[in-house]
């Protein structure tokens, strides 16, 4: 049998690949300038591996074992050795299936959130161009092998450990691996390294090393990250602190308490263990998880993929969209319009001179809106086109060397007029109408796109104009409206020109007060103004004539007023903005570097797919709310009453049997409030810790409230025995516990629309069901008649309806006091800003004088 280790050839160090020359190189890794076949990199990736830095992953067994250990669990397991010391083995059933049923519940949310987390890994894998079997392929870049012949072009994450073979230069940045803080330029022969960026030209190359063989694999030391938790986390976690805190003081009264009237100290230890089990959120992190990550997974249905789940918070209050013109407001299907021609050329001359500027290859927009307009595709064939520069914001211009049949040879190039036009140093009169044509073009929103030739003596020679149009969505003035019905404004930011950016704006429904991006960045590091400046971009429908570079500066502008801001992009240099913003957005067809900063990677088109993103995230949002104001109701209606009914009545209202079976049926619906329906917010949604903690508070007291009467009317009225008495209030609870879910998961009446989930609704009415039968059965419990379990179901749903209009009323204060707030802080605002005019008004006049 041969021997597979010796089909391919080890991974060579970077020392020893630079010393190669490419015929060298290409030799020692069996490949050549064709590329590898199909076969042959399906033979080499069985070999060399995945192009990926293995993570290590945990056994499930060990995982699911590790549940049993920590404080939670411990507190179970003395629990249970206390009930067997003392020979009670109905007791330790039941808290052994509490510690197994906490494990379970544990290690299922942890493995679903990790699976969608690894779900959207998956689909924001990186791409790389290859070539196999004599044609160009997208593959996943994890499929890659040394000797597989690549390109890279501007906006690439580096796919691997690469030498150059053929192009011009590429400018790499390779900070995050070596410290270099500028871009570096490399040609052929250089090497360039796997998740190194490109940040101008374009080359190919062949792979010299993938996987933990690249020079990032053997120098990244792998250890697991964490971006630092959202704001709503550390809420949530703030509260899950602040009722272990109160659990814990109510616990240690109890236990005082019952240690001075001498109650039985193995049995007041135990139950002082379940009850703070009982009591402390333990499922609140997983629940936190899982609700972010199924959320995660319905967002990527709706073509919007996040790249960490902490940003489903901020696209759920973004409040500021600053979208991109071309392909998210526009169809990004660039029509060519009549050309105006100068020096004599003729309508196809020109098309022709463009085309052979363009990448017939990998066209783009530009390059496929002006090959479709060729009478004849053939009418390319005489002409080899020697050698191709790509355009990049800084030249803004492509050019190409072209051969012509007879040996001729010449160049053409595209781009921006004024660019192009410069090449051919054309006279005042030909510049002057060049301008008017581009002003005339922009008037009906048109861009223009001039184009020039070599002649005979190598002088660029000016060819003419053409003009483009890329038409706005049809459903692009509707959907802003949306947005904006949705709190969310919108601006358009273009590098058109203002007339263009005037003319478009005017087509979608947008304002008229466009502003030049120079003018807000100028204004930048004047102190003085810069209030104004950012209360003018506030004030702004949109931004003309930007560049990459400004939107940085623009979303710094917003920012500066409390604005959750969104921007897209979908160029390198567009990554700065993107990081910068709270949501930054790559729009489809992004480049890698991009994807790569964003928070918010979409796969369709279209302003749309942002809308239905923020729909989204504002739903998870509402359902992370809804779980926070429970789990808070619940923890001081238990934790109060139990310690205040023992203070007062010196008796347990429930036994320690009765709070696990409690703390069971209360989790298991809540197992599925990650896909229950929830309503819309009709604004962006924020963390507002004293909105939850009052209304939670709220109705917590009630509920003391009300199981204090039933415990009164029972003991008092219907003269109940003690384990009678106690069946009863375990039933409320339980019902209770359930029917406040019902009031905490929305802000309007709970009866009305959005109705639970089929998933959560089945849930509840199951766990009630079980509830109800342990009650009237006498399973674990003292029976009681079911004359009084129909009894406490009526009075649970008769107080729920007071709970519901409790919460309305505490809403409509809340709101009435922010209003109120808001209203203050605006006129303050108002009158420091007048008082600063003033004041600097003064200092200039002094100042004159």
């Amino acid at each position: 049998m041969k021997d597979n280790t010796q089909q391919f050839p080890p991974p060579l160090d970077a020392d020893k690949i630079r010393a190669l020359e490419t015929e060298a190189l290409l030799k020692y890794l069996k490949s050549d300038l064709n590329g590898l076949s199909a076969t042959e990199a399906e033979a080499r990736l069985a070999f060399y591996g995945l192009n990926t830095l293995q993570e290590k992953h945990q056994s499930a067994l060990l995982k699911f074992l590790s549940y049993f250990w920590g404080p939670i669990p411990w507190m179970i397991e003395i629990a249970a050795i206390l009930s067997a010391v003392v020979h009670n083995t109905d007791d330790l059933v039941i808290i052994l299936v509490l510690l197994f049923f906490n494990a379970i519940v544990g290690f299922w949310q942890e493995y679903q959130a990790g699976s969608a987390i690894d779900q959207l890994k998956k689909n924001l894998a990186l791409k790389a161009r290859v070539f196999r079997d004599g044609q160009w392929l997208s593959i996943d870049a994890a499929q890659l092998v040394p000797g597989d012949k690549v390109k890279i072009r501007l906006g690439d994450v580096v796919p691997a450990d690469i030498a150059l073979l053929e192009g011009d230069y590429l400018s790499i940045d390779q900070s995050a691996l070596t410290g270099e803080s500028l871009p570096v330029d490399k040609r052929i022969g250089d090497l360039i390294y796997s998740s190194s960026i490109a940040k101008q030209g374009e080359m190919t190359g062949v792979v010299t090393g993938t996987g933990a063989h690249t020079y990032f694999g053997k120098t990244a030391k792998l250890v697991s990250s964490a971006r630092s938790a959202s704001h709503f986390q550390k809420a949530v976690m703030n509260i899950g602190d602040y009722l272990i805190f109160i659990s814990l003081v109510l616990v240690i009264i109890l236990v005082l308490v019952g240690l001075e009237r001498n109650l039985p100290v193995m049995e007041l230890v135990q139950f002082a263990l379940i009850l703070t089990v009982a009591s402390i959120p333990v499922a609140l992190p997983a629940v936190l998880s899982v609700t972010m990550a199924v959320g995660a997974i319905k967002l990527a249905e709706l073509k919007a993929i996040v790249s960490r789940l902490e940003s489903i918070e901020e696209l759920a209050g973004m409040d500021i969209l600053c979208s991109d013109k071309t392909g998210t407001l526009t169809q990004n299907k660039l029509t060519l319009g009549e050309p105006v021609m100068f020096n004599g050329t003729d309508r196809q001359g020109i098309i022709l001179a463009a085309a052979l500027a363009s990448d017939a290859q990998n066209p783009d927009a530009i390059d496929g809106a002006i090959l479709q307009q060729l009478d004849n595709a053939n009418v390319l064939q005489p002409f080899q086109q020697q050698h191709f520069m790509p355009f990049d914001p800084i030249q803004k211009r492509t050019e190409a060397e072209i051969k012509a049949g007879k040996g001729q040879a010449f160049k053409v190039s595209k781009g921006a007029p004024q660019v192009v036009l410069d090449l051919c140093q054309p006279d005042t009169s030909m510049r002057e109408r060049a301008g008017q044509t581009v002003d005339e073009f922009a008037l009906k929103g048109y861009r223009a796109l001039g184009v020039a030739k070599t002649d005979d003596t190598g002088n660029w020679r000016f060819l003419g104009i053409l003009p483009l149009f890329d038409p706005p969505r049809e459903d692009a003035a509707a959907t802003i409206k949306e947005a904006q019905e949705h709190g969310v404004e919108i601006k358009m930011v273009t590098g058109d020109n203002i007339a263009i950016a005037k003319q478009i704006a005017g087509e979608l429904g947008l304002g008229q007060n466009i502003l030049l991006a120079e003018q807000i960045i100028k204004a930048k590091d004047n102190e003085d103004v810069i209030h104004q400046v950012a209360q003018c971009a506030e004030r702004a429908d949109g931004f003309a004539q930007v560049f990459p570079e400004h939107k940085y500066w623009l979303v710094k502008d917003l920012q500066a007023n409390n604005h959750l801001v969104g921007m897209t992009g979908d160029g390198v240099n567009d990554a700065p903005a993107l990081k910068q913003a709270d949501v930054g957005i790559a729009v489809s067809g992004a480049t890698d570097a991009a994807r790569a900063a964003a928070d918010l990677v979409l796969t369709g088109t279209g302003l749309g797919v942002i809308i239905h993103a923020i729909e989204e995230a504002r739903r998870i949002f509402e359902r992370m709310n809804a779980y926070a104001i429970y789990r808070i109701t619940e923890t001081i209606r238990i934790m109060l009453f139990m310690v205040s009914a023992i203070l007062i009545y010196n008796f347990y209202p429930i036994t320690a049997v009765m709070i696990i079976l409690l703390a069971l049926l209360n989790d298991l619906p809540i197992l599925t409030i990650a896909k229950d329906n929830t309503w819309l917010p009709p604004t962006p949604v924020r963390w507002d810790m004293h909105k939850v903690l009052t209304v939670a508070t709220v109705l917590g007291a009630l509920g003391v409230a009300e199981t204090f009467l039933l415990l009164i009317i029972a003991k008092n009225y219907f003269h109940v025995s003690l384990e009678e008495l106690q069946t009863i209030i375990f039933l409320k609870l339980a019902v209770a516990g359930h029917l406040t879910l019902f009031v905490a998961r929305t802000r309007n009446r709970f009866f009305t629309s959005p109705f639970p989930a089929p998933i959560l609704l089945f849930a509840i009415i199951s766990t009630q069901l079980v509830a109800a039968l342990i009650a009237g059965f006498g399973w674990l419990v003292t029976p009681i008649s079911w004359e009084y379990v129909g009894l406490i179901w009526a009075y649970c749903l008769f107080w729920v309806f007071i709970e519901d209009s409790l919460k309305l009323w505490v809403y409509r204060h809340l709101e009435y006091k922010s209003k109120k707030h808001n209203r203050f802080l605006s006129h303050l605002k108002a009158s420091l800003h007048s008082h600063n005019t003033k004041h600097k008004q003064a200092k200039y006049s002094n100042d004159l004088l």
